[in-house]
């Protein structure tokens, strides 16, 4: 015989609450005490009730999805979605999103479904997607600094926050790193081991935190007395980290520290001295950016400036979360602060 699903009342019972607050917390009406929140939720797990998500959509109007969408560029050719999606998991960066976004939406009974916006064609896709209803709101990831995603959700009136400043300035709420200032730790970390002649591999100089990162180190080695730093310019990639440092080797070969626009290009940094003899950090102190897993498998293990993406990501879904749930209306900025971690590289 079937052991009968647990029902509303059993979970009320379970709770010490009534069913009608076990009901205003399943449907996240606002007005309930966090604490009873918590106790009715404990209540649902150890129950195992399942709340029915059909009606539930019916009460509140709303998907209970979040679109979490990476938008780029990459053609309308055959094959292009694949390759996008390709470099996406390629970056550690992205996983540490989703497991920010998971993070903050799972306690809440909601989940995030994964779109790609490559082309024009996939981001008319996502709008339709939310015009819908099938999502309450997108989190947008940007690949590219003319991404057109986020004036085209802010023109439509659909709730939307960014990862990082949109390049495009658009009416949209963001999550941001202070990029300019941890350019500046790690020009302060590479003057603390004694290297003047540094150079620099830079994100790509038409995004936002690539420029804010490369002035940051500018400014840093300049307040020091170091005028000149040579640059030679990546795209946030393991490959342009490797080829930028060819290029910077091979036209500066006395160079003794280098700053890298994020952990993927250190990594590249480190590979190319390593093939040409020179050892990191005794003769190279390297610097990178993000603290992502690729700092802990460098080798050497890379000094580098965190960003915290994980809370970052989960910042930017409970703003989304306000958005949806009309308790913010207008656009808002959260910025994190960077932290230097010192490893063996520098």
């Amino acid at each position: 015989m079937n052991r009968q699903a647990p029902t509303l009342e059993d979970v009320a019972r379970e709770a010490g609450v009534s069913r009608a607050t076990v009901s205003r917390v399943i449907n996240g009406i606002r007005n309930v005490d966090p604490d009873i929140q918590e106790v009715v939720r404990r209540a649902i797990d150890s129950t195992g009730y399942a709340p029915n998500r059909a009606a539930r959509s019916l009460v509140t109007r709303r998907a209970e999805t979040i679109a979490l969408v990476v938008s780029g560029a990459g053609g309308e050719q055959d094959g292009a979605q694949g390759e996008f999606a390709a470099r996406v998991f390629a970056d550690p960066f992205f996983g540490r999103v989703v497991s920010g976004v998971v993070g903050f939406l799972r306690p809440r009974s909601m989940h995030p479904v994964l779109m790609f916006a490559e082309s024009e064609s996939a981001r008319t896709q996502v709008v339709d997607y939310l015009r819908q209803g099938s999502a309450d709101g997108a989190l947008v990831v940007s690949t590219h600094a003319e991404d057109p995603l986020p004036a085209r959700l802010a023109a439509e009136g659909l709730p939307a926050v960014c990862f990082a400043r949109p390049a495009v300035p658009a009416p949209v709420s963001f999550v941001d790193l202070a990029h300019r200032q941890g350019g500046l730790l790690a020009a302060e970390r590479l003057l603390e081991r004694g290297r003047r002649r540094v150079a620099t591999v830079s994100g790509p100089l038409d995004v936002p935190a690539g420029q804010e990162r490369l002035g940051g180190f500018r400014d840093g080695m300049e307040r020091a007395g170091v005028p000149y730093v040579p640059i030679a310019e990546g795209g946030f990639t393991l490959a342009s980290g490797v080829a930028a440092m060819e290029r910077l080797l091979a036209e500066h070969p006395e160079v003794d520290g280098v700053f890298a626009g994020n952990d993927l290009m250190a990594q590249g940094v480190c590979q190319v001295l390593a093939r040409h003899g020179r050892r990191v950090p005794q003769d190279v102190a390297v610097v990178g950016f993000d603290d992502s897993s690729v700092a802990l498998t460098c080798s050497p293990p890379l000094t580098t400036v965190r960003q915290p993406v994980e809370e970052m990501a989960a910042s930017m879904a409970r703003l989304l979360e306000e958005h949806i749930h009309g308790d913010r209306s207008e656009p808002t900025s959260v910025i994190f602060d960077p932290e230097l971690v010192v490893r063996e590289s520098a």
